[in-house]
């Protein structure tokens, strides 16, 4: 890796950490600048504008996100165990401690819903390759045999989905102390619907 890609990393370190906090909206050239120390020409000889800043930060986000997340889920087993060890690493992602602001890929969502552009575009793109992993992981435990072979996919996955997004809120705005213990529970009992019925 050349320095200048090595200073590029280290801003993008410190670009995701801020925006985690204060969405992407809230991250400039400017904040930034004070941020790292650099200079604003500094910073924009590496991202020309706010909003090429904005889609350089859910990239850094997405490889961050296969590195702790996927690329480590992987390693186990195909079925249930990979169904778990994504489930599992998605709920460490949360606390890691690069985002003091919890999950950016959640605020952003919530800043970009309605702000068609190159941000909203590559955030879409990052989500939907997401699901795809998850719904992927299901359809191959349905193969094994661990979950029903007429599985609703889509719909498991969207529970599955539906459940961190719930978490996210009981956790971060609401500060409920229980709601990693009430996640599993509820993750749990979606693996057990989708399990196929014992023979008789």
């Amino acid at each position: 890796m050349s320095k200048g890609d090595e200073t590029r990393r280290a801003i993008l370190t410190d670009a995701l950490a801020q925006a985690s906090v204060t969405g992407l909206d809230g991250l400039t050239i400017g904040s930034l600048a004070k941020k790292t120390g650099l200079s604003k020409s500094g910073l924009y000889a590496h991202f020309a504008s706010k909003e090429e800043l904005q889609v350089r930060v859910i990239d850094e986000a997405r490889e961050r996100f296969v590195e702790v997340v996927v690329t480590p889920a992987f390693r186990a087993a195909r079925g249930e165990p990979r169904l778990r060890a994504l489930f599992e690493r998605w709920l460490e992602w949360e606390d890691l401690a690069a985002l003091p602001g919890g999950c950016p890929f959640i605020a952003a969502s919530t800043e970009l819903d309605d702000k068609p552009g190159p941000a909203r575009d590559r955030l879409v793109e990052t989500q939907r390759d997401w699901e795809d992993t998850l719904a992927g992981a299901a359809r191959i435990a349905v193969e094994k045999g661990h979950l029903q072979a007429d599985l609703d996919v889509a719909q498991f996955t969207y529970e599955l989905w539906a459940m961190m997004l719930g978490f996210h809120w009981y956790s971060r705005l609401l500060d409920r102390g229980d709601a990693k213990a009430r996640l599993r529970v509820a993750f749990e009992a979606l693996l057990e619907r989708a399990r196929p019925e014992p023979a008789a």
